[in-house]
């Protein structure tokens, strides 16, 4: 992924007002790894049911507001974006309003997704033995892409209230 700004970060959101998004936390940006990230997600500290994620796609960064119901301990779930087997705990159904006017007429797109939003870590782990095959480096590759593509795929819906 690469780098943004704040105020690159703070204008590519899609689904929120322009109020929410200036009051909305923004992660420490000088301590980001950008090159080991797909996505960046974080959690409104103040809210725990409220997070943003900003998503690269064809045409630029994708800024997302999502929230969640979830109280307690979330249940064991694949992601929908990383979709790794291994890492089923803390993943929750978070909601985003749909951009434009279906949105502000209240329609929603959810995603079950890890609630830390840690999808590019999950896909850049190592492979299991039954998971390597003959190259476990490709395996990741794959995984990695697999991530792009269906978290930028959520996105774009969200973007463009399909």
């Amino acid at each position: 992924m690469h780098a943004l700004t704040e105020r690159q970060l703070r204008s590519c959101f899609v689904n929120a007002s322009k109020g929410e998004i200036t009051k909305a936390p923004m992660p420490d940006l000088d301590t980001v790894d950008w090159d080991a990230l797909d996505l960046l997600g974080w959690t409104d500290p103040k809210a725990p049911q409220r997070a943003y994620v900003v998503i690269p796609a064809g045409d630029g960064p994708i800024g997302l507001a999502l929230r969640t119901q979830s109280r307690g301990r979330p249940r064991p779930a694949v992601c929908d974006w990383c979709q790794d087997p291994k890492a089923t705990d803390g993943v929750v159904l978070y909601a985003a309003r749909r951009g434009g006017s279906r949105g502000r007429d209240g329609n929603t797109i959810g995603a079950m997704v890890h609630a830390d939003l840690s999808c590019s870590r999950h896909a850049r782990r190592q492979p299991t033995p039954e998971e390597r095959g003959r190259d476990p480096e490709l395996f990741v590759a794959l995984r990695i892409e697999g991530l792009r593509e269906r978290a930028a795929r959520f996105a774009v819906r969200v973007r463009d209230g399909v």
